[in-house]
Formats: structure tokens, C-alpha cells, sequence
């Protein structure tokens, strides 16, 4: 009937799914609000470069190490069980993390906890990917698949900005924080409940083909990463994107440290925690600029002349920006990284879904997402043996300014011969 709405809004069963995902995603927020209040913006303490870098492969790696495996297990539990019970086991963990957060606690007895909390969040992403399918019919995968991450990231940087001011509104410094935790845990509990609205079996897994294993999930990323050698163009971009997580790494880092060292006395780490979530807005409008025109500027001047341009931009505007030392320059400098950094994911991921045969893209993607994260942990860590504890090296900046403009001219000069044909890509 003309004027009905679209079909996928009116799928109460997606949106029930949906529930799940953004009341938990609300609490990773808070999760993360807490955690960074905790470590690295408490009057408690002082964080150091290489506590910033430990921080980041915890808050990290989990997702990078745990996301390809996770559906070994989710081909043979019931997924709204998953959802369930994986919740209400990430609720009791996180009140684990508050006591110790409580405690003043913060060495590896914490961090081997969040890692296990992060853990059991990234298993939960997995379980709502893959149960998906169940609940909307193929035509509607698209949007729903645009739909869901998209509304799960606002929802989740919603609870972040919440998190920092309930965390001052509970009291402030570790006891603030500890209870903050406490009602992450609540809230994890009301998603778990929320998968309840759906049937038992109505998730999956129909046990209609084969579940796949450890060792065969391994075989497939080693068949993968031969994919993406095989192909010039399209391991050429994903270093392109790599180097530019390793400096966004680098660039954290040291944004942390001026901030909480160099630009706010140390006794207020709050100013420092403000004017970080200010810089880290201006990063996300970037990004959402870059989704906004890259489409059409690489329809008049192709993808690799972007992706070099953004990426000499890049070169030019770090070192910059840092040596000002003033949090306009870096609220400048942000949105340009922001912007160069979005633009050259985005046209890798236009070139492997052009180039990569369709039977090994997801092995393809799921390493690239493995390596995105890898590399922003191996550049926190670079900072945290080579970088004062304030932060400023002018030399420092100006060699990350070089990498990037030394891999601008590597990926133009290297691109320049006429690139093999795309594998051939089988009808989906």
C-alpha cells in the first residue's frame, strides 16, 4: 500500500535485536568513561607513556584477537542465550573491575579483568552480527547492516560523554568512577534481559551446515592474507591505512600527555579530560566529512590521487599542529587527521570489495580489521619508549610528519604503472 513504511520498520524482531545492541553499547560507553577516568584523567595518579600504551592493548587487542574466532562458538550455542547469559557474565565482571577500581587497584589484577570484560563484549558483537540474518530477510541486510553498527557507535559515544559527567555528578575521582562502573553493570544486566523479548531458537543456529573450527578459521585468514598479497593495489592501500592507525596511535597518545601535563596543571586532570573530548569531536567530524565528499571527489580525481593528497595533507598538518601547543591547533589538526585517516579507509575498502574475489573477502576484512587495531597498539607503544613524559618532542613530530609524507610518495610513485586486472568476483 502507498505511504506504508519501509519493511524493516516494520520488523518489531530487528528491533528487539536492535534493543540489545544499544542498551549494551550505552554501557560500553560508560565502561570506557570509567576506565579512562580511572587510569588515565584521576588526580590519583599520574599516567605515564607506556600506561597509556598498556591501556590501549587492553582496551584493544581483545577485539582484534577474539572477533575472528567468535563464531566458532556461536555456530553451536543459541544466540539469544549468548546474548543473555554472555551480559548478565559481563555485568558481574565489570562490578569485579568497580571493587578494584574502588580499591585504588591498578595494576595487572585490573587489567587482566577488563581484558576479560572487553572480551566477553566483543563475543556479544559477534553474536548480534551473526544473528541478524535470522530476523530480516536478505533485501533488507544493507540497511539493516548500516542501521545497526551506525546507531551502536552514537549510542556508545552518548554513554561516554554521559559516563564523564555522572562520574563527576557521583562524586568524582576513584569512588566516582567505581560507581559509574557499578552502573555500567546494571545497565549490561538490562540488555542481557532484553534479549528475552525473543524466542529461545529464533537467533540461531539453524545447524543447517557444517560449524567451522578453531583450526579451520586459522587456515582461512592464512588464505586471506595470500589473497590480499596476491592482489598489488590492494595491499598497497592497506598499508596506506595501517600507517595511518600506527600514527593515530602515536597521535593519542601523545594528545593525552600534553594535555594532562603540559597545557592543564596536573591537579586538574578534569580541564585535561574536557578539551580531550573536545579534540576527539572535532577527529569524529572530520571522519563524517570524509564520508560526506569522498564519494564525489574520487569520482573526478580517483582514488589514489585522494588518498595521496589526504595523506601529504596529513604529513604536513601534524607537526604542525603539535608544536603549536595550544588546543586550537590540535582542534584543527584533529578534524584534518580525522578526515585523511576516514577518506583512506574508505577507499580501501571501495578497492577491496572491487578487487577481492568474494570467497575470500570476509577472510580478507576480518585481518584488516585485525591489523587496523594491531597497529594503533604497536603505535602507542612506539610513544611510550621514545617520547618524554610531557609529551613534546618536536622531533618526534616532525618524523611522524615524514612517515606520512614518505608513504604518500611511496603509495603515488608505486601506483603508477597500470595495475593487473581484479579477481574475478563471484555473483553474492
Amino acid at each position: 500500500m502507498a505511504g506504508d513504511p519501509p519493511p524493516l520498520l516494520r520488523n518489531g524482531g530487528f528491533y528487539r535485536l536492535l534493543s540489545v545492541r544499544l542498551v549494551g553499547s550505552f554501557s560500553d560507553g560508560l565502561l570506557q568513561a570509567g576506565l579512562a577516568t580511572f587510569i588515565l584523567f584521576s588526580p590519583e595518579r599520574q599516567p605515564t607513556p607506556l600506561a597509556i600504551a598498556v591501556a590501549f592493548a587492553i582496551l584493544l587487542l581483545p577485539y582484534s584477537l577474539i572477533s575472528p574466532f567468535a563464531g566458532v562458538f556461536l555456530d553451536r550455542w543459541r544466540r539469544r542465550q549468548v546474548l543473555l547469559y554472555a551480559n548478565w557474565a559481563r555485568a558481574l565482571v565489570v562490578l569485579g573491575v568497580a571493587g578494584l577500581v574502588f580499591a585504588e587497584r591498578d595494576g595487572i589484577d585490573l587489567g587482566i579483568t577488563v581484558l576479560v570484560a572487553l572480551g566477553i563484549g566483543r563475543f556479544v558483537l559477534a553474536g548480534l552480527s551473526a544473528s541478524l540474518p535470522h530476523l530480516v530477510p536478505p533485501e533488507q541486510l544493507v540497511p539493516a547492516n548500516s542501521i545497526s553498527p551506525t546507531a551502536g557507535s552514537i549510542i556508545f559515544g552518548v554513554g561516554a560523554v554521559a559516563g564523564i559527567g555522572l562520574r563527576g555528578a557521583l562524586g568524582g575521582g576513584d569512588s566516582g568512577a567505581a560507581l559509574l562502573l557499578c552502573l555500567a553493570a546494571a545497565v549490561y544486566v538490562a540488555a542481557g534481559t532484553l534479549a528475552l523479548t525473543l524466542r529461545a531458537g529464533q537467533l540461531g543456529p539453524d545447524g543447517d551446515r557444517p560449524a567451522d573450527t578453531v583450526a579451520g578459521i586459522a587456515i582461512g585468514l592464512i588464505d586471506g592474507f595470500r589473497s590480499l598479497l596476491g592482489d598489488r593495489p590492494s595491499w598497497r592501500v592497506v598499508v596506506v591505512v595501517l600507517v595511518y592507525r600506527l600514527g593515530f596511535g602515536v597521535l593519542t597518545v601523545v594528545l593525552l600527555l600534553i594535555l594532562r601535563h603540559t597545557l592543564h596543571p596536573e591537579s586538574d586532570p578534569d580541564a585535561a579530560l574536557a578539551d580531550f573530548a573536545t579534540v576527539a569531536v572535532a577527529v569524529t567530524a572530520g571522519a563524517l566529512c570524509a564520508a560526506l565528499i569522498t564519494t564525489a571527489i574520487v569520482r573526478r580525481t580517483g582514488a589514489r590521487l585522494w588518498t595521496t593528497a589526504t595523506m601529504v595533507v596529513a604529513g604536513v598538518v601534524t607537526p604542525v599542529a603539535l608544536a603549536q601547543l595550544s588546543l586550537v591547533a590540535m582542534l584543527v589538526g584533529g578534524f584534518l587527521i580525522g578526515l585523511a585517516q576516514q577518506a583512506a579507509k574508505i577507499g580501501a575498502d571501495s578497492t577491496l570489495q572491487a578487487r577481492i574475489d568474494d570467497d575470500h573477502l570476509g577472510r580478507v576484512f576480518s585481518l584488516f580489521d585485525v591489523g587496523i587495531n594491531v597497529a594503533l597498539v604497536i603505535g602507542a607503544i612506539l610513544v611510550a619508549f621514545t617520547v618524554p613524559a610531557d609529551g613534546v618532542s618536536m622531533l618526534g613530530f616532525v618524523l611522524l610528519g615524514l612517515l606520512y609524507l614518505a608513504t604518500a610518495a611511496w603509495y603515488w610513485f608505486g601506483e603508477r604503472r597500470k595495475p593487473a586486472p581484479a579477481a574475478h568476483r563471484t555473483a553474492p
